[in-house]
Protein backbone atom coordinates (compact mmCIF):
# COMPACT_ATOMS: atom_id res chain seq x y z
CA UNK A 1 0.00 0.00 0.00
CA UNK A 2 1.26 3.17 -0.54
CA UNK A 3 2.06 5.67 1.98
CA UNK A 4 1.30 9.53 -0.29
CA UNK A 5 -1.74 10.45 -2.33
CA UNK A 6 -1.84 8.93 -5.61
CA UNK A 7 -2.21 11.21 -8.08
CA UNK A 8 -5.65 11.21 -11.25
CA UNK A 9 -6.52 12.28 -14.20
CA UNK A 10 -9.91 11.33 -14.95
CA UNK A 11 -11.72 10.99 -18.27
CA UNK A 12 -15.31 10.62 -18.04
CA UNK A 13 -18.53 12.23 -19.21
CA UNK A 14 -21.83 10.56 -18.29
CA UNK A 15 -24.23 9.99 -14.67
CA UNK A 16 -22.20 6.61 -14.01
CA UNK A 17 -18.71 8.20 -14.39
CA UNK A 18 -20.12 11.30 -12.14
CA UNK A 19 -20.98 8.96 -9.27
CA UNK A 20 -17.42 7.18 -10.14
CA UNK A 21 -15.60 10.30 -9.81
CA UNK A 22 -17.67 11.16 -6.47
CA UNK A 23 -16.33 8.20 -5.12
CA UNK A 24 -12.77 8.76 -5.92
CA UNK A 25 -12.76 12.43 -4.44
CA UNK A 26 -14.29 10.62 -1.19
CA UNK A 27 -10.86 8.92 -0.26
CA UNK A 28 -7.94 10.45 1.67
CA UNK A 29 -5.29 8.89 -0.69
CA UNK A 30 -6.71 9.67 -3.96
CA UNK A 31 -5.89 13.09 -5.62
CA UNK A 32 -7.76 13.85 -8.92
CA UNK A 33 -6.03 16.66 -10.15
CA UNK A 34 -7.40 16.97 -13.91
CA UNK A 35 -10.34 15.89 -15.23
CA UNK A 36 -10.71 15.48 -18.96
CA UNK A 37 -14.75 15.33 -20.12
CA UNK A 38 -16.64 15.85 -23.59
CA UNK A 39 -17.14 19.26 -24.77
CA UNK A 40 -20.28 20.85 -23.49
CA UNK A 41 -23.75 19.85 -26.21
CA UNK A 42 -26.56 21.70 -27.37
CA UNK A 43 -29.87 20.43 -25.50
CA UNK A 44 -33.42 20.98 -25.45
CA UNK A 45 -35.40 22.85 -27.89
CA UNK A 46 -33.32 26.01 -27.48
CA UNK A 47 -30.18 23.62 -27.95
CA UNK A 48 -28.16 25.65 -25.50
CA UNK A 49 -25.37 23.80 -24.64
CA UNK A 50 -25.02 21.82 -20.96
CA UNK A 51 -22.11 20.68 -19.38
CA UNK A 52 -21.49 17.31 -18.66
CA UNK A 53 -22.56 15.48 -14.95
CA UNK A 54 -18.28 15.03 -14.66
CA UNK A 55 -17.90 18.94 -15.64
CA UNK A 56 -20.27 19.87 -13.48
CA UNK A 57 -19.05 17.89 -10.38
CA UNK A 58 -15.13 18.68 -11.35
CA UNK A 59 -16.88 22.36 -10.93
CA UNK A 60 -18.05 22.18 -7.82
CA UNK A 61 -14.63 20.70 -6.53
CA UNK A 62 -12.46 23.53 -8.03
CA UNK A 63 -10.67 20.70 -10.20
CA UNK A 64 -8.60 21.57 -13.66
CA UNK A 65 -11.04 20.45 -16.67
CA UNK A 66 -10.03 20.19 -20.70
CA UNK A 67 -12.83 19.54 -22.94
CA UNK A 68 -10.63 18.11 -26.27
CA UNK A 69 -13.37 17.35 -28.92
CA UNK A 70 -10.70 14.50 -29.95
CA UNK A 71 -8.03 12.91 -28.31
CA UNK A 72 -5.65 12.47 -31.35
CA UNK A 73 -3.64 15.73 -30.93
CA UNK A 74 -3.90 15.76 -27.13
CA UNK A 75 -0.36 16.34 -25.63
CA UNK A 76 -0.17 13.16 -23.68
CA UNK A 77 3.42 14.17 -22.47
CA UNK A 78 0.97 16.34 -19.79
CA UNK A 79 -0.20 13.04 -18.22
CA UNK A 80 3.16 11.67 -17.56
CA UNK A 81 3.18 13.41 -14.40
CA UNK A 82 0.14 11.20 -13.22
CA UNK A 83 0.65 8.23 -11.13
CA UNK A 84 -2.77 7.04 -12.73
CA UNK A 85 -5.76 7.62 -15.17
CA UNK A 86 -8.79 6.59 -14.70
CA UNK A 87 -11.86 6.13 -17.25
CA UNK A 88 -15.64 5.78 -17.00
CA UNK A 89 -17.58 6.35 -19.70
CA UNK A 90 -15.58 8.94 -21.46
CA UNK A 91 -17.15 8.27 -24.72
CA UNK A 92 -14.41 9.48 -26.82
CA UNK A 93 -11.71 6.91 -28.44
CA UNK A 94 -8.01 7.01 -26.18
CA UNK A 95 -5.16 6.74 -28.34
CA UNK A 96 -2.76 3.93 -26.76
CA UNK A 97 0.16 6.75 -25.92
CA UNK A 98 -2.18 8.66 -24.16
CA UNK A 99 -3.40 5.32 -22.23
CA UNK A 100 0.26 4.52 -21.29
CA UNK A 101 1.86 7.82 -20.40
CA UNK A 102 0.73 7.61 -16.66
CA UNK A 103 3.33 6.00 -14.50
CA UNK A 104 0.49 3.13 -14.00
CA UNK A 105 -0.57 3.29 -17.46
CA UNK A 106 -4.63 3.93 -17.22
CA UNK A 107 -7.82 1.66 -15.01
CA UNK A 108 -10.92 1.20 -16.88
CA UNK A 109 -14.56 1.00 -15.01
CA UNK A 110 -16.37 -1.05 -17.19
CA UNK A 111 -19.49 -2.41 -16.39
CA UNK A 112 -19.44 -5.91 -17.36
CA UNK A 113 -18.39 -9.36 -16.45
CA UNK A 114 -15.49 -9.21 -19.21
CA UNK A 115 -14.74 -10.66 -21.34
CA UNK A 116 -18.35 -10.94 -21.62
CA UNK A 117 -20.00 -7.33 -23.45
CA UNK A 118 -17.25 -5.56 -24.74
CA UNK A 119 -18.23 -2.58 -26.44
CA UNK A 120 -20.56 0.21 -26.08
CA UNK A 121 -23.62 -1.14 -24.19
CA UNK A 122 -22.73 -3.65 -21.96
CA UNK A 123 -25.70 -2.53 -19.35
CA UNK A 124 -28.30 -2.38 -22.48
CA UNK A 125 -27.03 -5.73 -23.51
CA UNK A 126 -27.11 -8.07 -20.44
CA UNK A 127 -31.16 -6.83 -20.17
CA UNK A 128 -31.71 -6.85 -23.26
CA UNK A 129 -30.43 -10.39 -23.12
CA UNK A 130 -32.43 -11.50 -19.76
CA UNK A 131 -29.06 -11.82 -18.38
CA UNK A 132 -29.63 -12.91 -14.03
CA UNK A 133 -26.32 -12.07 -13.53
CA UNK A 134 -23.93 -8.94 -14.22
CA UNK A 135 -20.98 -7.04 -12.83
CA UNK A 136 -18.14 -4.81 -13.06
CA UNK A 137 -14.60 -5.02 -14.11
CA UNK A 138 -11.85 -2.82 -13.48
CA UNK A 139 -9.47 -3.16 -16.57
CA UNK A 140 -6.06 -2.29 -17.21
CA UNK A 141 -6.40 -0.56 -20.19
CA UNK A 142 -4.91 -1.59 -23.55
CA UNK A 143 -5.31 0.10 -27.48
CA UNK A 144 -8.18 -2.78 -28.31
CA UNK A 145 -11.55 -2.25 -27.35
CA UNK A 146 -12.38 -4.03 -23.93
CA UNK A 147 -9.23 -6.34 -24.37
CA UNK A 148 -7.16 -5.43 -21.09
CA UNK A 149 -6.18 -7.90 -18.92
CA UNK A 150 -8.47 -7.96 -15.31
CA UNK A 151 -7.25 -6.72 -12.24
CA UNK A 152 -11.05 -6.66 -9.92
CA UNK A 153 -14.35 -7.79 -10.77
CA UNK A 154 -17.47 -7.95 -8.79
CA UNK A 155 -20.47 -9.70 -9.85
CA UNK A 156 -24.35 -8.27 -9.39
CA UNK A 157 -27.23 -10.01 -9.46
CA UNK A 158 -30.31 -8.27 -12.07
CA UNK A 159 -33.42 -8.15 -10.65
CA UNK A 160 -36.47 -9.23 -12.50
CA UNK A 161 -37.71 -5.78 -12.76
CA UNK A 162 -34.58 -3.74 -13.19
CA UNK A 163 -34.86 -1.37 -16.10
CA UNK A 164 -31.29 0.21 -17.72
CA UNK A 165 -31.63 3.32 -14.67
CA UNK A 166 -31.94 1.30 -11.60
CA UNK A 167 -28.96 -0.95 -13.00
CA UNK A 168 -26.65 1.92 -13.95
CA UNK A 169 -27.27 2.85 -10.10
CA UNK A 170 -26.36 -0.16 -8.90
CA UNK A 171 -23.32 -1.12 -11.22
CA UNK A 172 -21.96 2.71 -10.56
CA UNK A 173 -22.49 1.88 -6.85
CA UNK A 174 -20.09 -1.17 -6.87
CA UNK A 175 -18.18 0.12 -9.05
CA UNK A 176 -16.44 2.82 -6.91
CA UNK A 177 -16.15 -0.11 -4.29
CA UNK A 178 -14.25 -2.09 -6.51
CA UNK A 179 -11.86 0.80 -8.24
CA UNK A 180 -11.48 2.07 -4.65
CA UNK A 181 -10.11 -1.34 -3.72
CA UNK A 182 -8.36 -2.18 -6.59
CA UNK A 183 -5.95 1.20 -6.71
CA UNK A 184 -3.64 1.23 -4.02
CA UNK A 185 -2.82 -2.62 -4.30
CA UNK A 186 -2.58 -2.24 -8.11
CA UNK A 187 -0.18 1.28 -7.68
CA UNK A 188 1.67 -1.29 -5.23
CA UNK A 189 2.32 -4.19 -7.75
CA UNK A 190 0.06 -6.20 -4.71
CA UNK A 191 -2.29 -7.10 -7.45
CA UNK A 192 -1.85 -8.54 -10.49
CA UNK A 193 -3.39 -8.04 -14.13
CA UNK A 194 -4.91 -11.29 -15.06
CA UNK A 195 -5.21 -12.07 -19.15
CA UNK A 196 -9.23 -11.93 -20.54
CA UNK A 197 -10.07 -15.34 -22.00
CA UNK A 198 -11.16 -14.62 -25.57
CA UNK A 199 -12.58 -17.91 -26.28
CA UNK A 200 -15.29 -16.47 -23.98
CA UNK A 201 -15.63 -13.18 -25.11
CA UNK A 202 -18.56 -10.94 -26.88
CA UNK A 203 -19.39 -7.61 -27.98
CA UNK A 204 -22.49 -5.18 -28.30
CA UNK A 205 -22.77 -2.40 -30.16
CA UNK A 206 -23.55 1.36 -30.25
CA UNK A 207 -27.10 1.63 -29.83
CA UNK A 208 -29.46 3.61 -32.93
CA UNK A 209 -33.18 4.69 -32.28
CA UNK A 210 -34.26 1.91 -34.73
CA UNK A 211 -32.75 -0.93 -31.95
CA UNK A 212 -35.88 -0.06 -30.15
CA UNK A 213 -38.68 -0.84 -32.31
CA UNK A 214 -40.72 -4.11 -31.31
CA UNK A 215 -40.99 -6.97 -33.10
CA UNK A 216 -44.74 -7.94 -31.49
CA UNK A 217 -44.08 -11.77 -32.92
CA UNK A 218 -41.40 -11.78 -30.21
CA UNK A 219 -42.49 -13.36 -26.69
CA UNK A 220 -43.45 -11.38 -23.78
CA UNK A 221 -40.00 -11.70 -21.90
CA UNK A 222 -37.89 -10.74 -25.17
CA UNK A 223 -40.18 -7.91 -25.43
CA UNK A 224 -40.45 -6.76 -21.77
CA UNK A 225 -36.65 -7.18 -21.62
CA UNK A 226 -35.93 -5.10 -24.70
CA UNK A 227 -38.28 -2.37 -22.87
CA UNK A 228 -36.05 -2.70 -19.23
CA UNK A 229 -32.60 -1.99 -21.33
CA UNK A 230 -33.41 0.43 -23.53
CA UNK A 231 -35.58 2.94 -21.40
CA UNK A 232 -35.07 5.68 -21.72
CA UNK A 233 -32.95 5.67 -24.66
CA UNK A 234 -33.33 4.81 -27.34
CA UNK A 235 -36.78 3.68 -26.00
CA UNK A 236 -38.95 1.41 -27.30
CA UNK A 237 -41.56 1.60 -30.24
CA UNK A 238 -44.15 0.57 -32.75
CA UNK A 239 -46.32 2.19 -35.47
CA UNK A 240 -50.09 3.37 -34.45
CA UNK A 241 -51.99 4.19 -37.70
CA UNK A 242 -48.52 4.97 -39.51
CA UNK A 243 -47.48 7.25 -36.31
CA UNK A 244 -44.37 6.36 -34.20
CA UNK A 245 -45.75 5.66 -31.30
CA UNK A 246 -43.15 5.12 -27.91
CA UNK A 247 -44.06 2.77 -25.39
CA UNK A 248 -42.45 4.60 -21.93
CA UNK A 249 -43.59 2.33 -19.14
CA UNK A 250 -45.05 -1.39 -19.48
CA UNK A 251 -45.38 -4.92 -17.89
CA UNK A 252 -46.48 -8.24 -18.87
CA UNK A 253 -50.19 -7.90 -19.67
CA UNK A 254 -51.43 -11.62 -19.01
CA UNK A 255 -54.38 -11.71 -21.85
CA UNK A 256 -54.38 -14.21 -24.52
CA UNK A 257 -53.64 -12.11 -27.60
CA UNK A 258 -52.46 -12.59 -30.98
CA UNK A 259 -49.32 -10.62 -32.36
CA UNK A 260 -49.69 -6.65 -32.51
CA UNK A 261 -53.67 -7.17 -31.49
CA UNK A 262 -54.58 -4.36 -29.60
CA UNK A 263 -57.16 -4.87 -27.00
CA UNK A 264 -58.82 -1.51 -25.00
CA UNK A 265 -60.42 -2.73 -21.63
CA UNK A 266 -62.10 -0.78 -18.28
CA UNK A 267 -59.44 2.57 -20.25
CA UNK A 268 -56.19 0.32 -20.59
CA UNK A 269 -54.37 -0.81 -23.52
CA UNK A 270 -52.87 -4.03 -24.29
CA UNK A 271 -51.08 -5.00 -27.37
CA UNK A 272 -50.88 -9.30 -28.07
CA UNK A 273 -47.19 -11.11 -28.15
CA UNK A 274 -46.30 -14.21 -29.77
CA UNK A 275 -47.46 -16.14 -26.48
CA UNK A 276 -49.61 -13.79 -24.32
CA UNK A 277 -49.35 -9.36 -24.29
CA UNK A 278 -48.08 -6.87 -22.71
CA UNK A 279 -50.06 -4.13 -20.47
CA UNK A 280 -48.73 -0.62 -21.93
CA UNK A 281 -49.21 2.19 -19.00
CA UNK A 282 -47.21 5.46 -20.16
CA UNK A 283 -46.50 6.14 -24.10
CA UNK A 284 -46.36 9.43 -26.46
CA UNK A 285 -47.56 9.50 -29.79
CA UNK A 286 -45.59 11.16 -32.71
CA UNK A 287 -46.12 15.10 -32.12
CA UNK A 288 -48.10 14.88 -28.66
CA UNK A 289 -47.25 14.87 -25.18
CA UNK A 290 -46.23 11.68 -23.13
CA UNK A 291 -49.73 10.80 -21.27
CA UNK A 292 -50.83 7.72 -19.47
CA UNK A 293 -52.55 4.98 -21.25
CA UNK A 294 -56.12 6.04 -19.62
CA UNK A 295 -55.55 9.43 -21.31
CA UNK A 296 -54.65 8.35 -24.14
CA UNK A 297 -57.34 5.65 -24.51
CA UNK A 298 -59.86 8.37 -23.92
CA UNK A 299 -58.47 10.58 -26.45
CA UNK A 300 -58.59 7.67 -28.90
CA UNK A 301 -62.27 6.66 -28.48
CA UNK A 302 -63.84 10.15 -28.68
CA UNK A 303 -61.94 11.10 -31.71
CA UNK A 304 -64.97 10.45 -34.32
CA UNK A 305 -62.30 10.13 -37.33
CA UNK A 306 -60.12 7.12 -35.57
CA UNK A 307 -60.19 3.90 -37.57
CA UNK A 308 -59.25 1.18 -35.07
CA UNK A 309 -56.29 -0.28 -35.15
CA UNK A 310 -56.75 -3.90 -34.82
CA UNK A 311 -52.97 -4.08 -35.22
CA UNK A 312 -49.78 -2.71 -34.20
CA UNK A 313 -46.74 -2.28 -36.67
Amino acid sequence: MTSKKIKIVFFGTHNFAEKILRGLLTSPIIDVELVITQPDKPAGRKQELKASPVKILAEKNNIEIQQPGSLKTFDFKTLETFDLSVVAQYGLLIPENIINAPKHRTLNVHTSLLPKYRGASPIQSALVNGETETGVTIMQMNKGLDTGPIILQKTLKIETNDTYIELDKKLAKIGILALLEAIPDYISGDLQPTTQDESKATTCTQLTREDGKIDWSKSTSEIYNLYRGLTPWPGVWTIWNDKRLKLLSLQPGGKNLQPGEVEIENNELYIGTSDSSLKILELQLEGKQKMDAKSFVNGYKSNPERSEPDIVG
